[in-house]
């Protein structure tokens, strides 16, 4: 697998559409920290980490929705392993004027494009939700 946080951005995707409550994607600490800071603005109730079919980690994550919609509108990948993108404190993207969430994986850590700011680290800007 050449990107694996475009895999899980996809499974939830994927798992979205299909109305489906739990998600299992392969565990790594990336992904960890991805899906806290969405749960941290409140994108999903939550993950835990389990056992996967095969045996190996894996990261079950629950879903939200809101009468019977999907909470995750939009989720795109922004960096991506053939186009790195890295952006200053002051370049990093406000999502849907400021309603959405840019992801970035900064030297102190992955955070939100707003606790970015507050910091005022730049870094690579993993994807972005709505």
């Amino acid at each position: 697998m050449t990107d694996p946080i475009a895999d899980m951005l996809t499974r939830i995707r994927n798992s979205q559409l299909r109305g489906k409550s739990t998600v299992e994607t392969p565990a790594s600490k990336l992904r960890a920290w991805v899906l806290d800071v969405l749960k941290d603005e409140g994108y999903i109730r939550g993950y835990e980490k389990t056992t996967g079919k095969d045996g190996h980690p894996a990261l079950s994550i629950e879903l939200k929705y809101y009468e019977g919609t999907p909470v995750i509108r939009e989720l795109k990948r922004v960096s991506k392993p053939g186009r790195r993108v890295y952006m200053g404190v002051k370049d990093i993207p406000v999502v849907r004027q400021g309603l959405g969430v840019s992801i970035v994986s900064t030297p102190q850590g992955v955070m939100s494009d707003a606790n970015a700011r507050a910091k005022n680290v730049g870094g690579e800007v993993l994807c972005t939700v709505f």
